[in-house]
């Protein structure tokens, strides 16, 4: 089964422009997603998906392959199916560009929850986490069915614990998607309630895909300001210090 790796990389941000290319730890912080994805034992082919030569020139440099892709793309989703239209393959996993700290076996997860789950073409991770920091809008919640399938995808703290302990479920930015399903989501118009969270998952589940929720290896943290960056190079320290 071919199974190819994307890494959208952007160069324009609202809030970090150029964050692909930050320095982290000596080196670009798309060289550190690229490593673990390339570590990951599931993919055939890992591909950063960029609007920027100098992102291109970056992953060229570090030994990795780089796809120009539109700058118009609207998110991350639009950038990896551009790709499969260029590059054929069974399935696709979207490595979020921004995620450095994001364990390689968190991938093969992703993909794992893909092949296990029966008639389910689109899987991502999740990761339980306390309730100090379930409250953090930041940080998207998942509820999911007994069987794996997420049920709802928030930035409020979901579900409400009216009674009982609370445990919560942080999802992880990571699709594995089947090549058709790719397709048809990335042509799907925005809905209420993606428009609502601002979470473009939520514009799946109510189009009426399935999304199977694996169990994440690990935690890991998206990079958006440039506060973000220096909390991950202080992680980062600490995971090197302990292996």
């Amino acid at each position: 089964m071919l199974i190819i790796g994307v890494i959208p990389a952007r160069f324009a941000s609202v809030r970090f422009p150029g964050k692909p290319l930050a320095p982290l730890a000596g080196r670009p912080m798309v060289v550190h997603v690229l490593r673990a994805a390339q570590a990951a034992k599931r993919l055939s082919r890992v591909v950063v998906a960029t609007d920027d030569p100098r992102i291109a020139a970056a992953v060229a440099s570090a030994g990795g392959e780089a796809v120009m892709t539109s700058e118009s793309a609207a998110s991350g989703t639009d950038r990896v199916a551009e790709v499969a239209r260029r590059l054929p393959a069974d399935a696709y996993v979207n490595v979020q560009g921004d995620e450095p700290l994001m364990p390689a076996e968190n991938v093969d997860r992703a993909v794992e929850a893909l092949l296990e789950a029966e008639g389910r073409s689109i899987a991502t991770l999740a990761y339980p986490i306390p309730a100090s920091a379930a409250a953090d809008p930041n940080t998207v919640k998942v509820a999911v069915a007994s069987d794996g399938r997420a049920l709802y995808f928030s930035r409020s703290p979901i579900p409400y614990f009216r009674q009982g302990k609370p445990a919560y479920r942080k999802h992880l930015g990571i699709y594995a998607y089947g090549a058709q399903t790719l397709a048809e989501i990335a042509a799907l118009p925005p809905s209420p309630l993606e428009r609502a969270e601002s979470l473009e998952q939520l514009r799946w589940l109510e189009a009426g895909y399935t999304i199977q929720v694996g169990e994440a290896a690990g935690d890991s943290m998206g990079v958006d300001t440039p506060e973000d960056l220096a909390e991950a190079e202080m992680r980062l320290g600490k995971q090197e210090a302990v292996t």
